[in-house]
């Protein structure tokens, strides 16, 4: 209706969403659902330590979301992104090229990396994920990729599953009392502006505030 009247509208994009990574069978099959606890999230300049889940699609949680606008610009302009991933983030890649250069003895490689420097679960099954056979017995790749695991993301999750979105109305068809150009008195704020912020109080906060913006635009306009 708005782009009928002449109304710049931005294509609504999902924001704080997941996104699709190609999982192998065996790793959706055994860690769908589970968290993964304490790494830090590194996407050019963006670097956050938190938690995020693995789902049957790929990725979800709120680790994810505070960096979601940059990865999906990414995957709109190059049809992939690729984040990594510090799986232990309170250990110096030097401290585990030397928990791991000790002698394995007869234990298996989980057990070992397992006790050696306490990846296990989940984060093993990232490992295995992207290390080869040969990768395992090469003690400063395995470091090397605990430090900063690649994790290919290939797609945002649909619009209908996604926290809140990005387009909306353009700021360039508003005044500054967030009231449309070409249609006098009709104000728009919220969702309905083309603005984007991390889920949670920082988005509440911001559509509020957008809220009182045109509330008193709608209090001036009407005197």
């Amino acid at each position: 209706m708005l782009n009928q009247l002449d109304v710049k509208v931005e294509a609504l994009k999902p924001a704080n969403c997941g996104f699709d990574v190609a999982w192998s069978k065996h790793f959706v099959e055994k860690y769908h659902g589970q968290p993964i606890k304490s790494v830090t999230l590194s996407f050019e300049a963006f670097h956050q330590q938190g938690e995020f889940i693995i789902t049957k699609h790929g990725v979800e949680g709120s680790l994810i979301y505070s960096a979601s606008s940059m990865l999906r610009d990414e995957i709109e302009n190059n049809q992939k992104a690729v984040m990594y991933l510090d799986i232990a983030p309170d250990t110096t890649k030097e401290k585990l090229i030397e928990k791991l250069s000790k002698p394995r003895g007869s234990r298996s490689l989980s057990s070992y990396v397992e006790k050696t420097i306490g990846i296990k679960g989940v984060k093993m099954g990232l490992l295995y994920e992207v290390l080869s056979k040969d990768d395992f017995a090469n003690v400063q790749k395995i470091a090397s990729t605990i430090k900063q695991l690649p994790v290919s993301l290939i797609a945002t999750r649909p619009l209908d599953e996604a926290i809140s979105s990005a387009g909306g109305v353009s700021f360039e068809s508003l005044d500054e009392n967030l009231m449309l150009k070409n249609i006098s008195g009709v104000f728009c704020a919220g969702e309905m502006l083309d603005w984007e912020a991390p889920t949670g109080g920082y988005l509440l906060s911001a559509c509020f505030a957008s809220g009182v913006v045109a509330g008193n635009g709608v209090i001036r306009f009407l005197k």
